[in-house]
């Protein structure tokens, strides 16, 4: 049976978050359970060196991400579950790639033009202020992770479908130039996906600091839970569930008839302080198994660097052999006798 290969990248810039868990992790680990399906999920670090200079959080970043993809489940006999950095073939592709990528297409980029666009919109004389090559170039990055182990399918935010388009832009001018090598990927975007909000009521993300970390401990995670914004209806005053931050996590948890029951509740003027008693208490239950295995695997680095290493290892298995086909397409390989 020729399994699909699926590719997501986690960039170790942050603690992960309730909505990393919804959004993006929960759906991969059940992937990574399917015999019909080949995952690639890697931590996503030198793409972190683009927007983080600080060392010790990549490194810190690193470590959570893999200690809490694990602690979720991650079925790492299937999947192949890798650092980036340990695969050095993603670099020497990266450049083999950047040798055919047209700036033009690196100038259409999201990044870079919203980068271009604020520099313009402050006065700056020079529009690219600021913008490292790194930023400019990343999407030859992207394009090599996802290239070189061939990926059918490559789930993204609506945000991201442009870097697959141009993954697919440079893989068949590859193929045009260089003969038939690259599979061209397919974004698939999950149109019902859960998008949680923050403690504040925008879009639950790192650069709104409105998260909640998924393996909060209990203590704070009541205090997180009790921070979030609600509006000033009193007890007793039907409540709508639309754009309610407390329902739209727990909508994200509970099961269709627990969700039923909930909006009932709203409708009849259940109180803001009965809400966030009953979300704490439900995410408490439901996350506590999970943190407890995360913070016993915080205190053996050595087991998680043991499964990245078996990762890398299984990754180098298809990128070794792989870059020596790229390799002696364009004409960069030993003269034989």
């Amino acid at each position: 049976m020729n399994k699909a290969i699926v590719l997501t990248g986690i960039t170790t810039t942050g603690t992960p978050h309730l909505g990393n868990y919804v959004g993006a992790i929960r759906p991969a680990i059940a992937a990574s359970k399917e015999a019909s399906v080949l995952p690639f999920y890697f931590l996503a670090d030198y793409h972190a060196l683009i927007k983080c200079q600080e060392p010790a959080r990549v490194q810190q970043s690193s470590f959570e991400i893999a200690a809490t993809w694990l602690a979720l489940g991650l079925d790492t006999d299937n999947a192949v579950f890798y650092r980036q950095s340990d695969v050095p073939e993603i670099m020497e592709l990266t450049w083999i790639l950047t040798c055919v990528a047209s700036k033009g297409l690196m100038n259409r980029a999201h990044a870079y033009k919203a980068a271009v666009a604020d520099n313009e919109h402050t006065g700056e004389n020079d529009p690219d202020k600021g913008i490292t090559m790194g930023l400019f170039s990343y999407p030859v990055l992207m394009a090599a992770d996802i290239l070189m182990f061939k990926a059918n399918k490559v789930p993204v935010g609506k945000d991201q479908i442009q870097h697959i388009e141009m993954a697919r832009d440079i893989a068949a001018r590859f193929n045009h130039i260089y003969g038939s090598h690259f599979v061209l990927p397919e974004a698939v975007i999950e149109e019902h996906g859960a998008t949680l909000t923050g403690l504040d009521g925008r879009k639950m993300s790192k650069s709104y600091q409105n998260t909640i970390p998924l393996f909060e401990p209990e203590k704070k995670l009541r205090k997180l839970i009790n921070k979030i914004v609600t509006n000033s209806l009193l007890p007793g005053e039907p409540k709508t569930t639309e754009g309610c931050t407390l329902f739209s996590i727990y909508q994200a948890f509970a099961s269709p008839d627990e969700v039923a029951q909930m909006r009932e509740n709203y409708a009849h003027g259940m109180g803001w302080g009965d809400m966030k008693k009953i979300l704490f208490e439900y995410l408490n239950d439901h996350l506590a198994p999970a943190r407890e295995r995360y913070e016993a695997l915080l205190q053996r680095p050595e087991h998680i660097e043991e499964q990245l290493q078996e990762g890398a290892k299984k990754a180098r298995a298809v990128s070794v052999p792989f870059l020596q086909e790229i390799r002696k397409s364009v004409g960069i390989h030993r003269i034989s006798s």
